[in-house]
């Protein structure tokens, strides 16, 4: 069966939307995910596409729904389409990233301050939670930062995914999201003590503990490693873990 006949029997049993790409109309079947519709469409992402699975945050999407003057934001790899949707992809959000030392930074308000003063401006309008596709308490984290709970704001960000939504519906011009990368790193360096097995393992490795195993893997054929893998692992049995 070829393609062309495979989506004419695609669209005979599927219900089918009309959206608006880029301008122009295409017929596509309801069932699908932004993304999905898009190349359904015969458009090829080539930017804007990343794990295809909610977790990189790069198909950060802003769309309009019949009817409706609202601008809404999704990611289009976990939006379903629907009938009358006006879509456009954003490549990337342009939001500035300060550069920093994480090893000269304490992990307090005023470091947050140094690097993004716009915290400074938050208006507590919780937009930016309202829009972010993981149900992140945005406008939480970002009070925490100002008030140099780090700790706490870590936490609250630790979800993020970066999509960078939260900072274009932002009126006061935060970018949320590297906010949200600043607190986590300084809380991871400052504030979280390193496991005592995390240290061993890794001084196992700088001795070169693995390089045997890793050597005799590196000789296996395609066949043989798949063999290993399914057939010779250890599996945790996960009911008696």
């Amino acid at each position: 069966m070829s393609k062309t006949q495979i989506k004419e029997k695609e669209e005979n049993e599927t219900p089918m939307v009309k959206v608006y790409i880029m301008g122009s109309s295409h017929e596509v079947p309801a069932s699908l995910t932004i993304m999905k519709a898009i190349e359904y469409a015969g458009f090829k992402i080539k930017r804007g596409a990343g794990c295809r699975a909610g977790f990189c945050g790069a198909c950060a999407t802003v769309y309009r729904k019949a009817g409706d003057y609202r601008i809404y934001a999704a990611l289009a790899c976990q939006t379903q389409v629907e009938d009358g949707m006006v879509l456009t992809q954003l490549p990337f959000v342009p939001a500035p990233k300060a550069k920093y030392d994480i090893n000269k930074l304490s992990p307090t308000g005023n470091t947050i301050l140094q690097f993004y003063p716009e915290v400074a401006r938050c208006l507590s309008c919780n937009a930016c939670s309202k829009v972010c596709p993981q149900d992140i308490h945005v406008m939480d984290y970002v009070q925490y930062s100002l008030q140099g709970q780090i700790k706490k704001a870590a936490e609250e960000s630790f979800d993020c995914v970066q999509c960078g939504l939260c900072t274009i519906r932002c009126p006061a011009e935060i970018p949320q999201y590297h906010v949200a990368t600043l607190v986590r790193r300084l809380h991871g360096k400052y504030e979280m003590k390193s496991p005592d097995t995390l240290e061993a393992r890794v001084e196992e490795i700088e001795a070169g503990f693995y390089e045997e195993g890793f050597n005799e893997l590196m000789k296996l054929s395609k066949d043989e490693l798949r063999h290993k893998y399914f057939h010779e692992r250890d599996f945790i049995d996960q009911k008696k873990a």
